[in-house]
């Protein structure tokens, strides 16, 4: 049984909201399941609420990345027991996780994820390929709905198509705001990210790829002629058989796939 963590006030500037509510903490673990001899990485462990029902179900192996280093000291004292207990202090945006499983089974990360950060994380994960086996993730509930979204409706953009890429994106449940100290003015939602063995619809050039999806959605209420003018012109997109004049809202990831690995032949034979 780990110790009780010091008393420590959540910090603004690093997006601190500690979880509180046992029911909750439970519900999350069970729907991890994580098991004995997975490699389990938890980023921003705060006061370890999560971090304890986490060590005890993988068998006392788990990892955690750990920005705020006044509350490093506090992790090493509670689950001092666990000899297989690692504390990375650093920034998660800028930790190599190809690096950190090496050799080893891909990594099982989770996290309650700062809101301020959580966009651009998961970016930076994804970008880690085979390293990562699945992701379970707190975050802003907005968010998690524009990473589930479906072509067509009003939260389907850039983050569902870079996400949708690369992984299977499952919208688990809601946690409310009282779940928390201090409260959030907002609802979380857990979310899983399952990277695919292999993607669906590969993409000849990826930086391509998200250069076409993010010049699609500079401008939502416009047809994709208009947005994609200067990279790709209507008849070529009619050729691939997609309408220029629809919004890029009602795209699936196999259309921009489609037309970044056109526009990827088009640059090989010019």
């Amino acid at each position: 049984m780990a110790s009780r963590p010091p008393v420590h006030r959540a910090r603004k500037r690093f997006g601190q909201n500690f979880l509180r509510d046992p029911g909750i903490i439970s519900r999350i673990v069970r729907t991890i399941s994580p098991r004995p001899g997975d490699r389990l990485v938890e980023i921003g462990p705060g006061q370890g609420a999560l971090t304890e029902p986490l060590i005890e179900a993988a068998g006392g192996r788990l990892e955690v990345i750990e920005l705020d280093r006044d509350l490093i000291p506090g992790l090493r004292v509670q689950f001092f027991n666990y000899p297989e207990f690692v504390v990375h202090e650093g920034d998660a945006l800028k930790f190599d996780f190809s690096a950190l499983r090496g050799d080893g089974e891909p990594l099982r990360v989770v996290g309650n994820l700062p809101y301020n950060i959580s966009t651009p994380l998961i970016a930076h994960l994804l970008e880690a390929g085979d390293a990562i086996a699945d992701m379970h993730f707190m975050l802003q509930k907005e968010v998690v709905e524009r990473l589930a979204a479906e072509p067509g409706g009003p939260d389907w953009g850039r983050l569902s198509v870079m996400a949708q890429y690369r992984c299977r994106v499952d919208d688990l449940f809601t946690v409310p705001p009282e779940a928390f100290v201090p409260r959030p003015k907002v609802d979380s939602a857990i979310v899983r990210l399952t990277p695919f063995a292999e993607l669906p619809w590969p993409a000849t050039n990826e930086t391509l790829l998200f250069s076409v999806v993010r010049q699609a959605f500079g401008q939502r209420r416009k047809t994709l002629r208009n947005n994609l003018k200067g990279m790709i012109g209507g008849e070529a997109m009619a050729e691939l058989d997609i309408d220029p004049a629809r919004r890029p809202q009602t795209l699936g990831v196999e259309e921009f796939v489609r037309i970044a690995n056109h526009l990827a032949a088009m640059e090989a034979t010019s």
